[in-house]
């Protein structure tokens, strides 16, 4: 049987005296040296690997959304194309449109961006004033669900528009992944705006968020985005949505207190 000596004579440990057969003589290991090229090939081989902890950052292609706070929430900084996104409204009406608007505007421009089955009839002249090319802006109104996602799916399979915004209040699961896989086959935006109760159901969508009503905007909630769970609310100000109308400050000098059984009147903040 070897003795330990003979056993581990030809073995290296980094750091740690190892004994040999060649009796009592020690041999100590140096650490092994990074050099710039070793980090430099490091960086080259990582750079495509997507971390859980941090937003992700591919080369797919993204729009700015027009608001930083938000494009600071999202990766790549803005709204995916080939993707499908999915804005869940606690009602409709509350800004979502508005929160399009930058990125329609300036696709408008070049692209037909096309709208199929909006809740509202869609007003030319509110479109027209937001900076939107009317003549590029298509309201599509089938007459079912199901027209309504085969229409979706056509528009996207034969990339005639640049974006597709679609309302749908129930989707089945397999319709949300014929939606997703039509999505990644074009260079089209889409965008899929369903109630505030979808947030719970199961999605492929890489990017999910919660829309509700707040005073001068519109709060966000990322549910699903590739990166860390978004733990805050983001808020989004809108420049169409009213803000509340506050009574002017009065001095603590110029307070008065009422006389018994009458009452002081005053202003109560109303959301416009």
């Amino acid at each position: 049987m070897a003795t330990p000596d003979i056993l581990y004579a030809n073995t290296v440990f980094a750091n740690t005296h190892v004994r040999t057969k060649m009796g009592d003589a020690t041999m100590l290991t140096p650490p092994l040296e990074i050099t710039a090229e070793a980090e430099q090939a490091k960086r080259l081989v990582m750079r495509d690997v997507w971390r859980a902890s941090e937003l992700a950052i591919s080369r797919a292609i993204t729009g700015t959304t027009g608001h930083p706070q938000l494009d600071a929430e999202l990766p790549n900084g803005g709204w995916p194309r080939s993707s499908l996104v999915e804005l869940m409204v606690q009602q409709h009406g509350i800004g979502e449109m508005q929160l399009l608007r930058p990125f329609l505007t300036g696709l408008s421009q070049k692209q037909r961006v096309a709208m199929i089955q909006p809740p509202y009839v869609p007003h030319a002249m509110a479109a027209r004033a937001w900076g939107m090319k009317v003549e590029n802006m298509m309201w599509l109104t089938p007459k079912s669900s199901a027209d309504a996602l085969w229409a979706a799916e056509q528009i996207l399979k034969n990339g005639s528009c640049g974006a597709v915004v679609l309302w749908q209040p129930n989707v089945r699961p397999e319709a949300l992944r014929r939606l997703n896989l039509a999505s990644q086959t074009t260079d089209t935006w889409l965008w899929l705006v369903r109630p505030l109760s979808a947030a719970m159901d199961a999605s492929p969508s890489p990017l999910r968020m919660s829309l509700r009503p707040a005073a001068g905007g519109v709060s966000v909630d990322i549910i699903k985005r590739k990166g860390p769970h978004c733990d805050e609310l983001i808020f989004v100000p809108l420049p169409d949505m009213p803000v509340p109308q506050r009574s002017p400050v009065v001095p603590a000098e110029e307070v008065f207190t009422p006389a018994p059984g009458v009452l002081a009147r005053r202003e109560v903040p109303v959301l416009m």
